[in-house]
This record gives structure tokens, C-alpha cells and sequence, in this order.
């Protein structure tokens, strides 16, 4: 079961994308760069892009300003990096899910991961926990399989949105596990989180940054971790790693069928 975890975590990574290639600017930046995250403030992206913004605003001497565009399972925000004029001020914290599982869940997806972005950097890679609401009676991981597996039928699954890490993640654990609960989404990981919380679902899985109050405060239970892989660190490593991680994706995401 471990090794379950370490195939449906490897891809929680944050990566900066900046639309197109823009040209060499040996006086950039001269004005305020706008950071697009594609989920809600408050989850696990927003954390890390705040972060590199805090960052970024005292290393480059300009402000990086965070605009949270929700929906589509990051995909709208993604599109709005996408047609952004191609000249470094408009930059996305995009991720596996809005930029490989995106490919396989929308068909008629209006960017192109490994075309219209030039990626920038590797910005983290955050283990994922298996959660679920303080409630859930089971002890462990092992017991935690034997439920899903009895009760599925009457069980619900939170995420951020279709494509999101949190979706993406249990889809391929359930996969694995050969379940389908009812597939709840939310604006984001924090809105997910709360419902969690209140018990309103029964399951999620989540990138660590955004659970640890909640499940040291005893708000919910954790079964499981994995740690992400590594991936170099120049611009033609990160580019291979979008389009492995489309490949990766692509067939699980197919073989789960429907997501909606």
C-alpha cells in the first residue's frame, strides 16, 4: 500500500509557467508581474505561490501580485495565463493536474501545456495525505481500504475541481482500489477541506501543506503519505517533465472513465 502512495503522489508539484516565450529582457522587470493561481486562496497552491511571490517581489525590487481565478479545475486560469501577452508580467503557478491531467479530462481544452507555456521553475513538491473526516471509523490504512471497499456505495469523495492534484490523486487511489464514490467537487482545496471537516464528505487527498493543523488538531484523520518525485531543474528538464507527466496521466484518467 505504500507504493500505492508514492505512484498517486509523485506528481504534487507546483511549477511557474509564463505564457509563450517572451523575448530577453536584460532591464525585466519594470513593473508589477501578476502570479495567476488557478484555485481558490487558502489551498495548497495559493500557499506555495504566496510564498514565491513574497519572494520574487524582494529579489526582483517589483510587486508580484496573486490573482486566485477559480473553475474548470484550474483550467480557466490556466487559459487566461495562456492568452496573456507573452512578455514575463503575466505568470501561472500551474501544476500536474492544469497541466498534464487537464489534457485527458477536457477535450476541447483551449491551450496547449507543452506548446503555449515556457516553463520557469520547479517551485515545490509537497507530499499528499489520504484524509477523512474525524468521524470515519476506521484505524488505519488497512482498514481504511476494507471500508471504502464495503461501503463505496454510500461514500463521497471531495476535491478542489476536475484536474485539481486533489482529484487526480484519489482518482488513481480509487482506481487502485477499484471503487467509484460519488465524486463531490469544490472551488478549491479550502472549500473542500471545511466540508471535510464538518463532515459533509467522507474522504480527500490533498498535498500536506494544507492538512497539517487540521489533522494535528485532531479536525480529521490521516491514513497515509507519499512523497513526490524530483525532476531537474532547467527549463528542457521541466518541459519533459509536462509532457511525462501527460503521458502518465493520460491513460489512468481514460481507464476511470466519466468524471462528471
Amino acid at each position: 500500500m505504500g507504493q500505492l502512495l508514492s505512484r498517486a503522489i509523485a506528481a504534487a508539484v507546483a511549477l511557474g509557467f509564463a505564457a509563450g516565450s517572451a523575448a530577453a529582457q536584460t532591464d525585466y522587470p519594470q513593473r508589477a508581474i501578476t502570479l495567476i493561481v488557478p484555485f481558490a486562496a487558502g489551498g495548497p497552491t495559493d500557499v506555495v505561490a504566496r510564498i514565491a511571490a513574497d519572494h520574487m517581489t524582494r529579489t526582483l525590487k517589483q510587486p508580484v501580485i496573486i490573482e486566485n481565478v477559480v473553475g474548470a479545475g484550474g483550467t480557466t486560469a490556466s487559459t487566461r495565463a495562456a492568452r496573456a501577452a507573452p512578455d514575463g508580467y503575466t505568470i501561472e503557478m500551474g501544476h500536474m493536474g492544469t497541466h498534464a491531467a487537464s489534457v485527458a479530462l477536457y477535450p476541447s481544452l483551449a491551450y496547449k501545456p507543452d506548446a503555449d507555456f515556457a516553463p520557469i521553475g520547479l517551485v515545490a513538491g509537497t507530499p499528499v495525505l489520504i484524509v477523512a473526516k474525524k468521524e470515519f471509523p476506521a484505524k488505519d490504512l488497512k482498514e481504511f481500504v476494507s471500508y471504502v471497499k464495503a461501503n463505496v456505495a454510500t461514500l463521497n469523495m471531495a476535491h478542489a475541481g476536475v484536474g485539481s492534484v486533489s482529484f487526480t490523486t484519489c482518482l488513481l487511489l480509487n482506481s487502485i482500489l477499484g471503487v467509484k464514490p460519488a465524486s463531490i467537487p469544490f472551488n478549491g482545496t479550502g472549500p473542500a477541506l471545511t466540508a471535510l471537516i464538518s463532515g459533509q464528505v467522507d474522504y480527500m487527498c490533498d498535498q500536506i501543506v494544507n492538512l497539517v493543523q487540521q489533522v494535528q488538531g485532531g479536525q480529521i484523520k490521516a491514513y497515509a503519505i507519499g512523497t513526490p518525485g524530483s525532476a531537474g531543474r532547467g527549463q528542457q528538464a521541466l518541459a519533459a517533465l509536462v509532457k511525462s507527466e501527460i503521458a502518465r496521466w493520460t491513460p489512468i484518467i481514460k481507464a476511470a472513465g466519466p468524471t462528471d
